[in-house]
């Protein structure tokens, strides 16, 4: 439960240095930057480089898998839990462990959110999805405290090879003042101001789940801000020297005001879109509601699976998976690698290695070779053949398992870009993990032919860089576009022939009163000034001993509901504010609701002492 108290007070409160966690569906990440160095140059923000052990590779992100041992107690993350499990695996002792990989879209899936779901391991076991997602955050909060110390302080301590790796920064003796007298004590949690980084097409109880789990991995509320990975993203490159112009020799700047672009966010799991005009003083304004859907990379994954599963059948390879568990996950990691070296331009046949388990079950099932199953289908015929342990699929082919994700993107910003305050936008910026993508890259190219499009040097870490500037200057998004209409459950006088019967109720006062009313406080496809309330309003109890006023918030795509129970309504969370005083009616309570946050979020102050309430939002079951 989140309470806003003296939120600007918070939000321009000066920490030593903020730090940005990138929980992604593949991949994640830390960054950092003290706020002396920010000062002096914003693009100065150190990241982590992630050895694999057993390959030759490291990675400014690892892998978003997470292990727990039998007793369901946190053993690793990323590339070492990967490796930790196959070998488990190898000596078949996987079954009594827990591992997760690819699991943060189960917060995006998941209908209603409560905070003692479970999620499902590789396994079939289940685990608390509160559990995984704390633990996960935890290990990169420590993780990235301990990088910094043993930079910062020079620290004489061994550190695991396993488990930390040394930070890539460019800090030197002549860091900021406030790091340096650090030099000789040890950098706290309470030093830095911490930003975690959530999809801008997540609903409010799914923001409100990673708070929590960011809250129980150690991280104090007051210090947390979440962020939204595309405006993190946009904020990164207007700051950024990009190629914006075909105009000029060089042709680099960064945007200025008046300028206009749409920002696509391509991650593993989703595609999140928002568009973003630059305001006079530098500060930025939606132009369009953040939009998107499950079509990132993992689409791409999918569609490799779904081939396999229409040679040998889904039988096959959930066997090969619980039988020859090291083989599978290598299959999948390395078309995971080599789908990134696909490109549009690309003549020669893929060839992956295949779990020998996977032909010798499929010829014990069906009684014949994976070669006879493939000659006899049609539709793969000339474009998938089999040797031995080796599958090799023809380029176009190969190519075409990115068609239906990047389809489903090109459908959705074709919609975004015939709507009027998008129509003359003509900057795309690519970032995320995804947008690295030949395929995707040159897809976008050329469906939008008449657009200039723009991935800068890195762009999965744009999101990453991008959320440390803003929590360095959160205010610099000073205007978004309402995602819906919201409001909230007010009671009103009833009006005998106006409103419904079974709407009536009568009070403690003896008044008739018609409940369920949509009190309307903004409005969808609206602009909306952040750090603004939407909506102020005065409460009194219904009853004498009413124990708490309670306002229930509800979200609508129409532009005016009458109640909050018709069709277009749903209901997101309840305001709850406890009472001081024991009983009386004229206990008022002052509400006053921001909506244009990256969090819905609230403050309530008692009118007879005008003290600050303990207001909570509750958006979670």
């Amino acid at each position: 439960m989140y309470t806003r108290l003296n939120t600007m007070d918070l939000l321009n409160k000066k920490y030593l240095m903020v730090a940005a966690i990138d929980f992604g569906t593949t991949y994640s990440g830390y960054a950092f930057s003290f706020r002396g160095d920010y000062m002096k140059n914003p693009l100065k923000i150190s990241t982590n480089v992630w050895p694999a052990n057993s390959r030759n590779l490291v990675s400014p992100k690892v892998p978003t898998s997470v292990l727990f041992d039998p007793s369901k107690q946190f053993h690793s993350f990323g590339f070492r839990a990967e490796e930790k499990y196959a070998d488990l695996a190898l000596e078949d002792k996987a079954n009594d462990w827990y591992f997760f990989s690819n699991f943060k879209m189960t917060l995006y899936n998941q209908k209603t959110l409560n905070r003692n779901f479970e999620i499902v391991a590789d396994n079939g076991k289940k685990l608390s999805a509160m559990t995984v997602f704390s633990s996960c955050i935890k290990f990169l909060v420590d993780h990235l405290l301990e990088a910094c110390n043993n930079q910062v302080i020079g620290a004489d301590k061994e550190t695991d090879s396993d488990t930390f790796a040394a930070p890539y920064t460019d800090m030197d003796d002549e860091m900021c003042m406030e790091s340096n007298s650090y030099r000789n004590s040890a950098l706290q949690i309470s030093d830095i101001r911490w930003v975690l980084t959530v999809p801008a097409i997540w609903n409010d109880a799914a923001k409100q789940f990673m708070r929590e789990a960011a809250e129980k991995a150690g991280l104090s509320s007051d210090q947390l801000l979440i962020a939204l990975e595309p405006e993190a993203a946009s904020i990164f490159c207007q700051t950024l020297q990009i190629k914006i112009s075909d105009d000029s020799e060089d042709g680099m700047g960064t945007f200025q005001p008046g300028d206009k672009y749409l920002i696509l966010d391509a991650g593993g799991g989703t595609i999140d879109i928002t568009v973003h005009k630059v305001h006079h003083d530098g500060t930025l304004r939606e132009l369009h509601a953040a939009s998107g859907g499950d079509w990132g990379g993992k689409k791409v994954d999918k569609a490799f699976y779904d081939v396999l599963a229409n040679i040998v059948g889904t039988s096959v390879l959930r066997k090969v998976n619980r039988n020859d568990k090291s083989d599978y996950l290598d299959l999948f990691r390395e078309f995971e690698v080599k789908k990134r070296t696909f490109n549009p331009g690309m003549e020669d046949r893929i060839t992956m290695k295949v779990p020998l388990a996977m032909c010798e079950i499929y010829e014990e099932e069906s009684g014949r070779s994976i070669k006879e199953a493939i000659d006899a289908k049609r539709a793969y015929k000339g474009k998938i053949s089999w040797v031995r342990d080796k599958m090799r699929i023809e380029a176009d082919f190969a190519k075409g398992l990115f068609s239906e994700s990047c389809k489903q993107i090109g459908k959705h910003l074709e919609k975004m870009f015939s709507c009027p305050v998008v129509k003359d936008v003509s900057n795309i910026l690519m970032v995320g993990g995804y947008s690295e993508s030949p395929i995707l890259q040159d897809y976008i190219i050329m469906k939008f032919a008449g657009k200039k499009v723009t991935i800068p040097s890195e762009p999965s870490l744009a999101v990453l860089k991008g959320a440390v500037m803003f929590g360095f200057k959160p205010h610099v998004i000073a205007e978004r576009i309402c995602r819906y209409t919201y409001g909230c459950s007010m009671s009103v006088p009833f009006v005998r022939g106006v409103h419904p019967l079974d709407k009536r109720y009568i009070t403690d006062h003896g008044t008739e009163n018609c409940v369920d009313v949509f009190e309307k406080f903004a409005e969808i496809g609206e602009p909306i000034k952040t750090y603004e309330p939407q909506y102020e309003t005065a409460r009194v109890p219904a009853n004498r001993k009413q124990k708490e006023i309670t306002t229930r918030i509800f979200a609508s795509v129409v532009e005016n509901p009458m109640y909050v129970t018709d069709k277009s309504c749903v209901y997101l969370g309840t305001i709850r504010v406890p009472l001081v005083e024991a009983e009386g009616l004229d206990r008022r309570v002052r509400l006053k609701i921001y909506i244009s946050g990256t969090e819905i979020e609230v403050e309530a102050e008692e009118e007879n002492t005008g003290e600050t309430m303990n207001a909570k939002l509750e958006f979670l079951g």
